[in-house]
């Protein structure tokens, strides 16, 4: 059983498949770094000063009750928010990593097409064909 899964473990799909998470979770981490830190601050900025991580509403108040200024102090209280502002982060980050990844499919897919579209080389002929064709041309002779 240990043979087996040692096998499946670094099959190459198995391998590429474990490089390609771990370079998806730092990618998510970079695009969610851009977002969070580059993308929203100007655009909150030109929306009238909106820090888009604390727009929520609260649709149960706590213990105190509120106004709560963040989400956090909301969260502390036990207040029960609806967090509009995190979910458009959300979004924007989904929209971010869906296109990078539609970018390198589509990459991938001309790539495939190029190569299925190149002209193949001839195969050389068996050894057989090339002694029958030797033979022929010192009979010709």
């Amino acid at each position: 059983m240990l043979k087996e899964f040692r096998e499946f473990a670094v099959k190459g799909n198995m391998v590429d498949m474990a490089v390609g998470i771990v370079i998806g979770a730092a990618f998510s981490a970079i695009v969610s770094s851009m977002v969070d830190d580059i993308i929203m601050p100007p655009i909150g900025l030109i929306l009238g000063n909106i820090d888009f991580s604390q727009i929520f509403l609260i649709l149960k108040q706590g213990t105190p009750e509120g106004p709560y200024a963040t989400v956090e102090a909301a969260k502390e209280a036990g207040a029960v928010t609806w967090n509009i502002g995190l979910f458009i982060n959300a979004v924007v980050k989904f929209l971010i990593v869906a296109f990078a990844l539609f970018m390198i499919v589509k990459g991938v897919n001309n790539l495939r097409r190029k190569q299925e579209e190149a002209p193949k080389a001839p195969a050389a002929p068996p050894q057989e064909v090339v002694l029958l064709q030797e033979i022929r041309d010192l009979l010709k002779k």
